[in-house]
């Protein structure tokens, strides 16, 4: 087995010794069997020749090829390691989570073609050239680091979803991925290749999915749909969160997938929508606190104790990301049960109920009964936290409304 570590930047030289330049990158056919179909070369003009595999002869010190090579361009069905596969998210159809390459490993039997990925910290010293050192290091302890190798056919990539490349069915595997998980992955794409990977799940499961996409996503993937298909997934969506989807949609495009929906669930989402003229960002307050999720229980804690003089009220500490998105919460008692050094992401919770600005009170309300909860994050189209609403101003609001 080789791995790509090993591979870039190698010299190649033609068979009679004549340098071509250095490996930069291979193009594989995105297939179930990846076979390697050409090299990319950094010429000595620094140019970028991509050179059929086929006048590959063989791998040793450097890389051989045939003196009678030609260039070619790239085909259907054919994908860069380095673009498409190498440092990118992956789904982990075994381990049902999502991981990140760190290294690329490669067959050389017959043919040169993928055989998998490395996904451990050994990916990432083999391309520090330190893997040999520590390893060597470590045994005096009796300590042996073993490479997190994935076989292709246990991950999805999602560059794969890219273009006219065909996603593998692995319906039965990525029924058991959480979807905010499989959301938060999908949205590193665009929005085309978001419908194509969920055409590959049941209707249910692409449901559960769609819930925990930002509104932009949902927004634009309801607009694709021809009416009867947003029907069907929006009655498979909790009331609630249909509601502010079907909200953030234009009148007309509301109408005509609310009138293909079943009587029951056309009744009931009129009942909830007509609730809507209220914004909920009248009762905004940003009187919350934030943290990174690598910052550590002994940092919060000393935020809070800064912060806290200035907050009437604060049950929750919200988790953002460094464009602010909200990605996670967790309370007071639960940062109290900590280890000092623990950083927040290993035990923040990941699945944040929240508001959207359009969200009419009554739901908002709703959800707070629902969840037990004394206040709500409320986010913007792309997750972004603006601030958060209270149970006593909601209630407030529902009571003066009702009088």
């Amino acid at each position: 087995m080789i791995y790509f570590s090993e591979l870039q930047g190698k010299k190649v030289k033609t068979e009679d010794s004549i340098a071509v330049g250095k490996l930069d990158d291979l193009i594989f056919l995105a297939s179930e069997t990846p076979s390697v179909t050409k090299l990319v070369v950094r010429g000595l003009l620094k140019e970028k020749l991509t050179i059929p595999s086929t006048y590959l002869k063989r791998i040793n010190g450097d890389i051989i090829i045939t003196k009678d090579y030609v260039t070619s361009n790239l085909e259907e069905n054919e994908l860069h390691l380095v673009k498409n596969l190498l440092d990118k998210q992956i789904i982990d159809l075994k381990g049902n989570k999502i991981v990140r390459v760190n290294d690329v490993a490669l067959q050389d039997k017959n043919e040169l073609y993928i055989a998998g990925v490395d996904v451990g910290i050994l990916g990432i010293l083999r391309w520090l050239k330190i893997e040999s050192i520590l390893n060597h290091l470590l045994n005096v302890f009796n300590i042996n680091l073993t490479s997190q190798f994935l076989s292709w056919g246990d991950i999805q990539p999602l560059e794969l979803v890219r273009g006219k490349v065909k996603l593998r069915k692995k319906e039965e595997r990525l029924q058991r991925i959480r979807p905010e998980d499989l959301a938060d992955y999908l949205e590193k794409t665009n929005v085309t290749n978001v419908g194509k990977f969920l055409r590959i799940l049941n209707e249910k499961r692409a449901a559960e999915v769609i819930e925990k996409l930002n509104l932009n996503y949902q927004a634009a993937l309801f607009r694709h749909y021809k009416p009867d298909q947003a029907a069907k997934l929006i009655s498979l969506i909790e009331p609630d969160d249909a509601v502010d989807i079907l909200l953030s949609l234009s009148s007309r495009r509301r109408e005509d997938i609310v009138k293909s929906l079943p009587e029951e669930d056309r009744r009931k989402l009129g009942h909830l929508m007509k609730y809507s003229t209220t914004p909920i960002g009248n009762l905004l307050t940003t009187e919350f606190i934030s943290v990174l999720p690598d910052n550590l229980v002994r940092e919060v804690i000393d935020n809070v104790k800064k912060e806290t003089p200035d907050l009437a009220l604060l049950n929750n500490i919200y988790v953002v990301n460094k464009q602010n998105q909200l990605i996670g919460v967790f309370n007071l008692h639960e940062l109290l049960l900590q280890n000092l050094d623990t950083p927040v992401y290993r035990f923040m919770l990941q699945n944040v109920i929240v508001l959207q600005l359009t969200t009419p009170v009554e739901i908002a309300l709703h959800r707070m009964i629902k969840y037990d909860l004394q206040s709500l994050p409320v986010i913007d189209k792309n997750k972004v936290i603006l601030g958060m609403v209270t149970s006593l101003k909601i209630t407030q609001m529902v009571l003066e409304k009702n009088q």
